[in-house]
């Protein structure tokens, strides 16, 4: 199970795999790369929880 991960953390690797971002979006800022839209959560300066850092990156892996 991955670790959790602070917002900036997450958004710091997401660029690293090539997204762009954040934007902002409806209730929550979204980055993107080729078409596919990752959203971001907004933990409120708590971390976010290794679940869903792993659900994230499954999203990513599968639409690719």
């Amino acid at each position: 199970m991955p670790k959790p991960l602070s917002r900036r953390n997450l958004i710091i690797k997401l660029k690293s795999l090539g997204f762009f971002g954040p934007f902002s979006g409806g209730k929550h800022e979204y980055m993107e790369r080729n078409g596919l839209n990752i959203v971001i959560p907004n933990p409120h300066k708590k971390d976010i929880s290794g679940e869903l850092v792993q659900r994230i990156f499954r999203q990513i892996e599968t639409r690719t």
